[in-house]
């Protein structure tokens, strides 16, 4: 037994033609294929739950990466190889302060996108 919910059921048409008005309609709307490609990089980025959980820290304070390892209890070569992918997706940013390396959130952006996504997986 899986602990996954139940998936409803796909409902498809039985028709046999497209409308031709409501294609030319949804091609209107479709996204360019390398804007497709970048949404679909930023989610895949955000479909790891140690980073997701990075996001979540990072989303309250600016923090030391000794203190995030510490706090997520990894180890600090671990949470800077997320932290990585994290500045690559341009989802943090860092600052140098001596030997110190304090990583936040890259901006606003980012910080609404975490707060829509948790609060629709609360709300669901």
């Amino acid at each position: 037994m899986t602990d996954q919910p139940e998936r409803p059921e796909i409902e498809s048409c039985d028709c046999d033609e497209a409308n031709v008005d409501n294609v030319r309609a949804v091609r209107g709307h479709l996204m360019a294929d390398a804007t497709a490609h970048g949404l679909a990089d930023l989610f895949r980025t955000l479909a790891d739950p140690t980073r997701v959980r990075i996001l979540s820290a990072l989303a309250e304070t600016e923090v030391c990466v000794n203190d995030l390892a510490e706090a997520l209890g990894m180890g600090q070569s671990a949470v800077s190889h997320q932290l990585g992918y994290l500045r690559e997706a341009r989802l943090v940013r860092a600052r140098r302060d001596g030997r110190h390396v304090f990583y936040r959130l890259d901006d606003d952006h980012v910080r609404g996108l975490f707060a829509q996504g948790l609060e629709h997986v609360i709300h669901g």
